[in-house]
């Protein structure tokens, strides 16, 4: 940790909370970890078995799609047998009782929005929705045969999930409402990311330099911990996070 970061409890966090009216969460993959969906990075993980730079980039997409859908078909497996954990309730909680402005998840799992969140920033897209390369058309899951990929739209074009590949930009609306998120929340609530991913990884900083406290929980300490992290909680979310709410209600 850096010099003047600091380990604090549950309890602690809560207190924070009730002193701060406009709080912030950013999330990674660390919080759905316990919902069954492997950090990709982490030994196990899809990167083990899939290059991301052979697999996870746009360009590899339109060169090679059905290549590329080895690793997509495996990823939405995944993800679509996945159910929220605590960690996503509880947030969801906080944002019900006026404390949460606001969610900016890097996760492509929906599981906040299945927790009950109403106020998500994806940042990277969400892989419960395809949309067409060409046309831009929308595709919902359940009309899609995945059997038969690569996928392709009415307009001949070629359908992808909705979310960010290596090499394509933050939409627009996502970096716009993150970048508000941390501008103007007085708490930021770091769970489950370590801050290795550009361009999220700038926003922490942005909160602070904005006049933010931020708060990260995480199994260890992080970059983050030793740059911008003033308290740190250590631990799994899913754990520690009924904990917080439990005492934010005493």
């Amino acid at each position: 940790m850096n010099a003047s970061s600091q380990e604090i409890t549950p309890a602690d966090l809560a207190d924070l909370i009730r002193r701060k009216p406009r709080i912030a969460a950013l999330t990674g993959a660390g919080i759905s970890v316990e919902s069954g969906i492997p950090d990709f990075r982490s030994p196990g993980g899809l990167w083990e078995r899939f290059a991301p730079m052979e697999y996870a980039t746009i360009h590899a997409f339109r060169k090679n799609p059905a290549k590329v859908w080895g690793l997509l078909k495996e990823m939405d497996r995944i993800i679509t047998a996945a159910r929220p954990n605590p960690a996503h309730y509880a947030l969801a909680e906080l944002e019900a009782k006026g404390k949460l402005l606001g969610i900016i998840t890097q996760n492509v799992d929906n599981l906040h929005q299945a927790a009950g969140s109403k106020k998500v920033v994806e940042y990277h897209g969400n892989a419960h929705r395809f949309v067409c390369l060409n046309c831009h058309g929308q595709h919902p899951r359940e009309s899609l045969d995945f059997s038969q990929v690569p996928l392709y739209c009415y307009c001949g074009g070629l359908i992808k999930p909705d979310v960010v590949f290596f090499g394509e930009p933050i939409p627009r609306e996502g970096k716009r409402d993150a970048d508000h998120l941390a501008a103007t929340c007085d708490l930021l609530l770091i769970i489950g990311t370590s801050g290795e991913v550009s361009p999220a990884n700038y926003l922490p900083g942005f909160a602070q330099g904005n006049g933010a406290l931020i708060v990260e929980n995480n199994l260890e300490p992080t970059r983050l911990t030793r740059t911008v992290t003033d308290y740190f909680l250590p631990g799994k979310a899913g754990e520690l996070w009924p904990e917080v709410m439990k005492n934010l209600d005493s």
